[in-house]
């Protein structure tokens, strides 16, 4: 089979597209032929080791030989391991996988996966598992959201803010969403009742107070987001899309400092890392039959040119995801 993989860290076009053998797979997994793929902030930062800290989980040096990268996907069962209940050969299917999916076929658990919804394109399904899973388990699991509670996403218009904004109102929150100029309109139609165009305001000035904010951008200290909360409120650090370059914990550096001061303030400060299964995805592929959430997709390249689509999400402008064809 085709799959993109690399031998050193770099920039997208350390990416090469090889012949490899295709996986085996596990008793708990299938073998899913891909038909969409779509590219995230975390499949760059895994290419370019950005930051370097990504390199304890992939190789100091060089990334071990044979790493495929990728995350999201969507396909067809071909084959099915003896432990698999509930996939057969022919279902339609979208997930996620840690490494793997920038390939025609890939080995996933089939705890990471859920039947597409038929209403859904593949390249639709493919852009919706890492997102809508972090801004799911953002705002419900770990920020505990609850009804009637006013929520601010900082990052409105991307890939995770985009599902935070409609997962947000469908749990029955009052939405404010920040985002650049171009994107105001968008924001609004996903259904957010306030859109701060942070080219114009500093949202961290605002009188109001929200019981939640979602920071997927990164792009404030913490004692600026603080103040935007209620005594109580809680700050869900997502990752930081704009934390510096090249640096030794990039994201993860707003992490740390989120961890210690939390026990020394009244608000919760708390942090999503992304955790797939499958009752997320079924729950995330109901919203979607009832069409109360939907994938926005930027764009969508051929499967020949994912370097080419990392380095259009790696500027940090995309609105929603972008897709890969096969």
């Amino acid at each position: 089979m085709k799959a993109w993989s690399w031998d050193r860290y770099g920039p997208p076009e350390v990416l090469t597209l090889k012949d490899v053998d295709e996986p085996d797979i596990a008793r708990d997994e299938v073998l899913v032929r891909v038909r969409a793929v779509s590219v995230n902030p975390y499949d760059w930062r895994h290419v370019g080791a950005d930051p370097k800290l990504v390199r304890l989980s992939i190789g100091l040096r060089r990334p071990r030989p044979g790493l495929i990268p990728g995350a999201d996907l969507a396909g067809v069962v071909e084959r099915a391991g003896d432990d698999v209940t509930g996939l057969r050969p022919g279902d339609e299917v979208f997930g996620e996988v840690r490494l793997g999916s920038f390939a025609e076929t890939v080995a996933v658990p089939q705890n990471r996966l859920a039947v597409k919804p038929a209403r859904l394109t593949f390249e639709q399904a493919a852009s919706v598992s890492m997102a809508a899973h972090t801004a799911l388990q953002g705002l419900r699991d770990v920020g505990r959201l609850s009804a009637g509670q006013r929520v601010l996403v900082n990052g409105a218009s991307g890939g995770i803010g985009t599902f935070a904004v409609q997962l947000a109102k469908t749990l029955g929150a009052e939405v404010t969403g920040v985002c650049s100029t171009r994107n105001i309109e968008l924001v609004r139609s996903l259904g957010a009742d306030d859109v701060v165009d942070y080219t114009r305001e500093d949202f961290t000035e605002r009188k109001g107070r929200y019981d939640l904010l979602m920071d997927i951008v990164g792009d404030r200290s913490l004692a600026r987001l603080r103040r935007t909360l209620t005594s109580s409120g809680t700050l869900v650090i997502v990752g930081g899309i704009a934390s510096p370059r090249g640096g030794l914990l990039g994201p993860a550096a707003q992490v740390v400092r989120g961890a210690l001061a939390s026990p020394f303030v009244s608000q919760r400060i708390v942090t999503v890392s992304w955790k797939p299964n499958s009752t997320d995805l079924r729950f995330l592929a109901e919203l979607m039959d009832k069409k109360q959430i939907a994938p926005v997709i930027d764009r969508t390249y051929p499967f020949a040119e994912i370097p080419e689509a990392l380095r259009y999400i790696a500027r940090g402008h995309a609105r929603g995801k972008v897709a890969i064809t096969l």
